[in-house]
């Protein structure tokens, strides 16, 4: 597993929109289109920002949610909310391209597993993102695999539920999907990060973030997280 450090969170992220742009463009070239899984927070919109100003084939870009929290549309909890402010204003992708997670649907169980049908369509059969842009918790979690949920332990489907987590539900990506990622893309800021970071390049499988495919992976960080780390 690699890890870059830059000075800040700003350049961080700025950072990591050039990967996405770069691996988009390699996966549009090679097979045609590019499947990327978005994490929320503050500094993936700083990414999601400097990526709206890369030279992509948008065209052929399709972005689904790695998590999502359950709440109405429009809610400042949903990532989804932030995706579409980032890109849709922002870049020529259209509507359709942004796949929302389904959390406002009255059946959630049967919501995910329609999600886990859309990334099929869109992903392939069993479903192959092109990357997958994970963030790290303070308390060790990745996406929404959250410690202590049940949702650790799901191996048999691509899209799965939490239980409460600071006071909503979420739907996730699980282990199964993310680690046959052709790319895992971590963004790792903040000095509240430095300990977890250090666990997870060590690769420290009692927390759920230890528990991601380190093969295909990068980590890019800023100096406050990275604390005595350095790039390799």
């Amino acid at each position: 597993m690699k890890i870059e450090v830059f000075a800040d969170d700003e350049s961080a992220a700025k950072a990591a929109a050039r990967i996405i742009a770069e691996e988009a463009r390699e996966a549009v070239e090679a097979r045609g289109r590019f499947v990327m899984a978005v994490s929320g927070g503050r500094t993936p919109w700083i990414m999601m920002r400097a990526l709206a100003s890369e030279e992509l084939p948008w065209g052929k870009v399709h972005v689904v949610q790695v998590d999502e929290r359950v709440a109405p549309e429009g809610d400042a909890d949903r990532n989804l909310t932030h995706l579409r402010e980032s890109l849709l204003d922002h870049t020529p992708i259209r509507p359709e391209q942004i796949h929302a997670m389904p959390v406002e649907s009255p059946d959630l169980e049967t919501a995910a597993r329609q999600y886990a049908s859309t990334l099929s369509e869109i992903a392939g059969s069993p479903p192959r993102l092109d990357l997958v842009h994970l963030g790290l918790g303070p308390d060790g979690h990745t996406a929404s695999l959250i410690p202590g949920d049940p949702v650790l332990g799901v191996t048999d489907a691509d899209v799965a539920l939490t239980g409460i987590y600071q006071e909503r539900r979420r739907m996730t990506l699980t282990y199964p999907v993310i680690n046959r990622a052709r790319r895992i893309l971590w963004l790792v800021t903040g000095r509240e990060k430095t300990a977890m970071l250090d666990r997870l390049d060590k690769g420290d499988v009692t927390i759920p973030s230890g528990r991601i495919s380190r093969e295909q992976a990068i980590i890019v960080a800023d100096r406050a997280a990275a604390g005595d780390l350095s790039a390799a």
